[in-house]
């Protein structure tokens, strides 16, 4: 995963680049899309963007105890949209029926654990298919929309939180109170993956380029760094030095 645990020397930390303001950025990257609401939630927000195997699942858990912030896992609602997706037998790439879906879906996440209608599936989630699937049901955005109306909802009802994804402080809570976007080199992440999975590295690396690659260029919600955000790269920095930064962060805006 990370390097051995403890803080590493400041030293040591890779480069922190601060995005400028919107006034800067006139092309409007990292802007919410029109088809989303940019209403703001009214409570104290910490967002962690980035690509797949930078940390930010582990980072946000861990910030978010030590902070005493609830955690939302927003691509676990991605994940279990897509296996309610491949239960119906409808095809992912039909924004139609994709829609009708999820629609008729009861998600929710509480403690850690994502449920669908009821039921928890926080194992079945990660299991390969739905992985395989996820991009092409997170490309529909009146899909994206739905579960960004629920994401905002569960921010409201828990009082804000830690949330974590990939279009979190770009669209889902662009006013967010702190906003972070962890980054690592292609190799270090899926070597990370790979520990995780116990999948051949060379695999996990062709699987983490094609999400990428859908990803930052999928017309809804691309992954992309929020305006605003402080970019970490992960790539050698031991775990505790990336949450001391971000809880370092979140302490300058108390």
């Amino acid at each position: 995963m990370f390097l051995p645990s403890g803080r590493a020397p400041v030293s040591d930390f890779a480069p922190i680049v601060r995005i400028p303001p919107k006034s800067d950025n006139p092309s409007g990257a990292g802007e919410p899309p029109a088809f989303l609401s940019s209403r703001p939630v009214s409570k104290l927000i910490v967002t962690l963007d980035g690509p797949g195997g930078t940390g930010k699942s582990t980072v946000s858990r861990v910030v978010a105890h030590k902070a005493g912030l609830p955690h939302l896992d927003t691509g676990a609602f991605y994940r279990a949209a897509t296996l309610a997706v491949l239960d119906s037998g409808v095809d992912p790439s039909d924004g139609t029926e994709v829609l009708r879906v999820v629609s008729r879906s009861r998600l929710a996440q509480e403690s850690g654990r994502m449920y669908l209608n009821g039921r928890d599936v926080s194992i079945e989630i990660r299991e390969e298919e739905v992985t395989a699937a996820v991009s092409a049901v997170s490309a529909h955005p009146e899909v994206r929309k739905r579960l960004v109306d629920m994401q905002r909802a569960w921010a409201e009802a828990h009082g804000g939180g830690v949330v974590e994804g990939r279009d979190i402080g770009s669209v889902v809570f662009p006013d967010a109170t702190v906003k972070v976007f962890l980054d690592a080199s292609p190799e270090v992440r899926a070597r990370r993956r790979a520990l995780e999975t116990g999948e051949a590295e060379a695999a996990v690396l062709e699987d983490l380029s094609r999400r990428d690659r859908l990803d930052s260029t999928r017309a809804a919600s691309p992954l992309i760094i929020p305006h605003g955000a402080v970019v970490i790269d992960t790539s050698d920095l031991t775990f505790d030095a990336v949450v001391d930064e971000v809880l370092g962060l979140i302490d300058a805006k108390s």
